[in-house]
């Protein structure tokens, strides 16, 4: 997906902020923490993971299926048939 790079600076800083969720999870279990903080800061790591997946899913679709720049149909199957596969993967 060459047009990743375009963004590559704030879909980096998401992952670093997700990176810190995950720490302080982490943080929390050493720490013997309640169950209720870590399942709080469980369910905001997800939340994060889950709006990361949604803006790189959108711009595959803007780029791969949809774009206007895609000169056959064949190209556009293949774009589908990628963020298909990658769907389903990830909703297992």
């Amino acid at each position: 997906m060459s047009h990743i790079g375009r963004d590559n600076t704030r879909l980096l800083n998401r992952i670093k902020r997700i990176k810190g969720q995950l720490e302080g999870v982490e943080r929390a279990l050493d720490g013997a923490s309640d169950c209720t903080a870590v399942l709080q800061q469980l369910a905001a790591a997800r939340g994060a993971i889950n709006g990361l997946m949604a803006e790189v899913i959108e711009d595959h679709i803007r780029h791969h299926v949809a774009g206007p720049d895609i000169a056959s149909q064949a190209e556009r199957d293949q774009g589908a048939d990628a963020l298909v596969d990658v769907v389903r993967a990830y909703l297992k």
